[in-house]
């Protein structure tokens, strides 16, 4: 998906060298009438490697250059001198990023750490001079072998945005406007569905200077792991957090229903998203009066017995610190388990 300059899906077909030609050079020198084979063999084509770069975070550059080829090995020459490897070529990819055959659907490496590897498609071998094939019957062969073709493919790559804690709910449940509110991110904010294309990142300042990362994705709605609305395009992007936050307006008509749908909808997309700490923040609260939040109180105290629920309002600012408390504890209560 792609709005502005962030792509987090790009497909690209890569072409490694291929190997050098070996040399059938025959050693010729004076005072050396018959100096037999020399040939040196050719060098190796290059490689084309994925390297994860922790400082990018988009695979936008990806998209306009979607074609990679490596240098060609250099042939062998006399006096066995071998042949110049080709030139290999890196692309740079941010942390995060799945790398897919796009013809077979297999997924080949994840690239996690920050100078992480991946070679996707290996140079030819240089092919072998004349010096290897000379035998007591066979003293001068005038023959070497060519160098091997380099590997041609597609590859699907694929990112998925690192956060501590994920925000999820339906479209226009006030999830962009926290993310302005308790980050210095910018994202844009506007009164329908959808205002949200692509996954925004912002760093929360917590007490003491510490920091941890939200991620807000694009609305979910009923139907998502089928693809529906914008669906599993962006239910990939929480699957690294270690926290859901799951976004609920105080005036939806019915609280449990909503949050049950988009449980339901991350149990059909991966079951292992449940296994994740779960926080209900019901948002837009300053419009509930102190009755009409006590009453609320009553009747979710029943609904949520195991998941803990907090009241909040971005736009009023009202309980940003306990909900950043509440956050806090359950990532660090994550990390002590691990």
């Amino acid at each position: 998906m792609t709005e502005g300059n962030f792509t987090d899906y790009v497909k690209i077909h890569v072409q490694s060298g291929k190997g050098g030609q070996g040399s059938a050079h025959l050693r010729r020198e004076k005072y050396i009438p018959k100096g037999g084979p020399d040939g040196g063999d050719g060098g190796r084509g290059g490689h084309i490697i994925l390297k994860a770069n922790d400082n990018m975070w988009t695979l936008h550059h990806l998209k306009f250059k979607r074609h990679y080829s490596a240098g060609h090995g250099g042939s062998g020459g006399k006096q066995t001198s071998t042949g110049a490897d080709g030139e290999d070529v890196y692309i740079e990819v941010p942390l995060g990023t799945v790398v897919k055959n796009t013809d077979t659907g297999e997924t080949l490496k994840e690239l996690m750490e920050h100078g992480d590897e991946l070679i996707i498609a290996e140079g030819g071998k240089g092919g072998r001079g004349n010096n290897h094939f000379k035998t007591a019957t066979n003293q001068t062969p005038r023959y070497a072998q060519p160098g091997l073709e380099g590997e041609e493919g597609n590859f699907t790559l694929e990112m998925k945005v690192l956060a501590d804690v994920g925000l999820v709910g339906f479209p226009n449940a006030g999830k962009s406007t926290l993310l302005s509110v308790v980050t210095a991110a910018k994202p844009k904010i506007a009164n329908y569905e959808f205002t949200t294309l692509k996954p925004n990142l912002g760093i929360v300042e917590y007490r003491d200077h510490k920091t941890f990362v939200m991620a807000d994705i694009p609305g979910i709605i009923e139907g998502a792991a089928e693809g529906r609305g914008l669906g599993h395009y962006f239910l990939r992007h929480i699957e690294r957090n270690s926290t859901l936050l799951f976004l609920i307006p105080a005036d939806a008509p019915d609280i449990k229903e909503q949050y049950e749908i988009l449980l339901d909808e991350l149990r059909r997309y991966n079951p292992e998203l449940l296994d994740k700490n779960r926080l209900v923040g019901i948002s837009k609260s300053d419009m509930l009066d102190d009755e009409l939040k006590g009453e609320m109180k009553v009747q979710l105290d029943k609904e949520f017995k195991k998941v803990p629920y907090l009241f909040f309002s971005a736009v009023a600012q009202q309980g940003l610190m306990e909900l950043k408390d509440t956050l806090w504890k359950m990532m660090n209560e994550t990390s002590v388990q691990e």
